[in-house]
């Protein structure tokens, strides 16, 4: 680990500008804002995502390194530690389109989209979720109908994030109503620039719109952009959802984490917002959520080795996501309230305040997103912990037939 480190850091000192990395070993702030002003962003997207460092669990020959766990999480604190974007704007493209497309692509579609995955060249979005298929995703009603080489694909989803930003699009769509929910499926890329499609943001309450609804009419897909089989696209689901909670479970979606730039790791710019830690029943709230911070990232890093035996991630990427959602609140929350009067109203200017508000508002959405703490937890208890299954009235029963919102 120490061997692999130590050659990231060398090879990172290659690629940036002559005394990034000093000035931050030496913590010469004004040195680092200097050297670092007008970095290229989608630049060294390019450069990680083709050196293999990008997506190290990724196999060698589709631009990885065939890595292990370890691996991940020491690019991460490295990535941290010299103030580079720990995942960029990708991050559904790297952490979920990928792997299903490796597991499950043609080797055109491999060779077609997965290395300007890698280098950020073009971004991806998961067309999933709909207005009545959220935790039930399995009801979804988007329809795709064959017409020659193409399928026409008719519906509305939501909660698309980066939709408005992205290329490609991971959708599952419905082809056949005559069979159960889960058989009826099949999983395409979508072009995002199609004709008949319309992309509407959604104003959030942190004043942003990452999230999205995403309308499809008469949309036109070629069957080469079909992903497995026809009817096989609930188990191609799977591999996104399973990816997908294994993606969310070690992240704080926040400006930083994207883009790069913090002057700080995370832990301590979290003090930083803290007006006061002398008062004792503070220091141990803090001890609490500190503790908490290291279990998340051993339990993450656990739950990684899936990848390293060549598993497709399972239903424990659950836990690691219910956990980091959860820890997201608790920990900004705190913050918030130790901040006082400070954390509702701040003088113009007080960056320190203006981001302790936003992480607060967005983590609301960490439980939320990726999948539901509530359906989550119901996975955990049967997949994990071999409870009994909660009981589906609409089991064997054609799509068409079923109740629905």
């Amino acid at each position: 680990m120490a061997v692999f480190r130590n050659d990231f850091r060398s090879w990172l000192r290659t690629q940036l500008k002559p005394g990034w990395t000093e000035s931050i070993e030496s913590g010469d702030d004004k040195s680092f804002a200097e050297i670092s002003a007008g970095f290229d962003f989608m630049g060294w997207m390019r450069v990680i995502g083709g050196s293999g460092y990008g997506a190290p669990l990724w196999p060698r020959e589709y631009g990885g390194l065939s890595g292990e766990s370890w691996m991940v999480q020491t690019i991460r604190e490295e990535l941290g530690r010299y103030r580079l974007p720990l995942f960029g704007v990708n991050l559904l493209g790297v952490g979920l389109a990928g792997p299903t497309l490796i597991d499950h692509g043609s080797d055109e579609q491999k060779s077609r989209y997965l290395s300007k995955i890698l280098t950020g060249e073009e971004i991806w979005c998961q067309l999933f979720s709909e207005p009545g298929s959220g935790s039930d995703l399995s009801s979804l009603s988007t329809r795709a109908v064959a017409d020659g080489d193409e399928w026409v694909v008719n519906g509305q989803k939501v909660w698309t994030t980066l939709a408005q930003f992205a290329n490609y699009g991971m959708l599952l769509a419905r082809t056949d109503p005559e069979v159960p929910k889960h058989d009826g499926l099949t999983y395409f890329i979508l072009d995002m620039k199609s004709p008949g499609v319309q992309v509407r943001p959604l104003r959030q309450m942190t004043g942003s719109s990452e999230f999205n609804e995403v309308y499809l009419t008469d949309v036109r897909i070629p069957d080469e952009r079909r992903v497995g089989a026809v009817g096989d696209g609930w188990r191609c689901a799977r591999t996104t959802l399973m990816n997908e909670r294994v993606a969310l479970s070690g992240v704080s979606l926040d400006v930083t984490s994207i883009t790069g730039g913090s002057r700080k790791d995370p832990w301590a710019t979290f003090l930083d917002g803290l007006s006061d830690r002398s008062d004792p029943v503070a220091r141990q709230a803090i001890a609490q959520l500190y503790i908490e911070q290291e279990c998340k990232e051993i339990t993450t890093f656990r739950a990684n080795s899936a990848r390293l035996r060549g598993e497709t991630p399972g239903a424990e990427g659950g836990v690691n996501k219910v956990f980091n959602a959860e820890y997201n609140q608790r920990r900004s929350t705190f913050a918030v309230d130790s901040a006082g009067m400070g954390g509702i109203a701040w003088l113009p200017g007080n960056d320190l305040a203006q981001n302790r508000a936003q992480a607060f508002l967005r983590a609301r959405a960490n439980t939320i997103e990726g999948g539901t703490s509530e359906i989550l937890r119901n996975q955990i208890a049967e997949r994990i912990l071999g409870l009994p299954r909660d009981i589906d009235v609409d089991k064997g029963a054609a799509w068409k037939d079923n109740r629905r919102n």
